[in-house]
């Protein structure tokens, strides 16, 4: 019986293909009618290649969501790939170059989205479907954070006993990603009282001196030994040179890998008071990302990936990384998550993204082992 690997590398011009559909088909998150068109253009792609019709969950101001279920096997497996990026349309260009291919959103993951989709066709051509059922979930704004999107990816992969999450591979090392660090983003607002710079300044409470003492204050949260970075990326206070300035305020991001240290950063965070008498703090925002922790059923999971890969002739490691994806809901859910098993290459959200055509037959049959588990077949 012919195995899917042996399947793929006979339609590679196809796989490649089908990749620069969807990313010639642009969809910068905040874009609703991009980010739809090119939901409209994956659809096109599963319909041919899989058979199947999507299930829409129709969003008023972002991207609509698609999920798409393929087979009847009692084995559920949910395949998560968002279909967004970060670029305005047409601010960098698609093209292929010493054996890469270049263009917005490529590794970060419309590669990686459409080798899940042709790791289920080589399954479903070669018999290997059967015992499993896929969920693969296509959410629209990912890139945002997933405002809209994270109850809608918790309910539909409830059910599943793993998540294969479909974004690039650790840049040069290919390895698959174990573990990511949660997120969340605070505002902080910091209230003075103006008055005149020169005339009477001991009128006035500078909220911009109280910007420096709270930046201080929240960087001094940093504890780099577990993991844990506080960075104050955003500083804005006052408006005239000449007047005590009123207001300030600090855009905030937090990144933990456990959490419990997402508790205490955030209770911290949370309890900001003034250092100067009459100044007033508000603080806004959470964690909005829960890390993605080495569990046992994460690493468990990690090992029978390996153990996919060795069917393949090749070894797979992991790596613990600081971004986060929407595997990290999954994983907190208790779900056997694993990350990372797109499509190799680097440049994400950078303008030199790209992939590496050579690894894209490998890395969907490294994805089509992996849903096969134990019924895996030696090449």
């Amino acid at each position: 019986m012919q195995t899917a690997y042996h399947y793929l590398q006979q339609h590679a011009a196809l796989i490649l293909r089908d990749i620069k559909r969807l990313v010639q088909a642009q969809s910068p998150s905040l874009n609703k009618a991009a980010v739809d068109h090119c939901g409209e253009v994956l659809q096109g792609i599963v319909a041919e290649r899989l058979g199947v019709r999507a299930q829409i969950c129709e969003q008023p101001t972002l991207g609509n969501h698609l999920l798409f279920c393929i087979g009847e096997g009692p084995q559920i497996t949910t395949i998560l790939g968002h279909f967004d990026t970060v670029w305005d349309i047409d601010e960098i260009p698609m093209l292929e170059k010493d054996g890469k291919l270049f263009g917005p959103g490529v590794l970060d993951m419309k590669g990686g989205l459409v080798q899940a989709i042709w790791a289920i066709r080589a399954l479903m051509q070669t018999g290997g479907l059967a015992q499993h059922s896929i969920r693969l979930i296509c959410p629209s704004d990912e890139e945002l954070g997933s405002p809209s999107s994270r109850q809608w990816i918790e309910q539909q992969s409830a059910s599943s006993s793993r998540v294969l999450v479909a974004e690039p591979a650790v840049a040069h090392s290919n390895e698959a990603k174990i573990a990511r660090k949660g997120s969340g983003r605070f505002e902080v607002r910091i209230s003075g009282r103006a008055a005149h710079a020169g005339n009477n300044p001991e009128e006035g409470i500078s909220a911009v001196q109280e910007m420096a003492q709270q930046i201080l204050y929240l960087h001094g949260l940093n504890a780099p030994q577990v993991g844990t970075t506080v960075n104050v990326g955003i500083a804005k206070g006052g408006n005239k040179i000449n007047v005590v300035a009123d207001e300030a305020i600090l855009g905030v991001d937090l990144r933990v890998t456990n959490l419990a240290e997402a508790t205490r950063v955030e209770a911290a965070i949370n309890a900001c008071q003034p250092y100067l008498a009459g100044a007033a703090i508000s603080v806004t925002g959470g964690m909005s990302r829960p890390p993605m922790e080495q569990t046992a059923a994460n690493l468990a999971l990690f090992r029978q990936a390996q153990q996919a890969a060795k069917r393949l002739g090749v070894e797979l490691q992991g790596k613990a990384v600081g971004g986060g994806s929407d595997g990290n809901f999954t994983s907190a859910m208790g779900i056997a998550t694993l990350d990372g098993l797109g499509a190799t290459g680097s440049g994400i959200h950078a303008k030199h993204e790209h992939i590496v055509i050579a690894d894209i037959t490998l890395r969907t049959a490294l994805l089509a082992e992996i849903i096969l588990g134990d019924q895996g077949r030696e090449i």
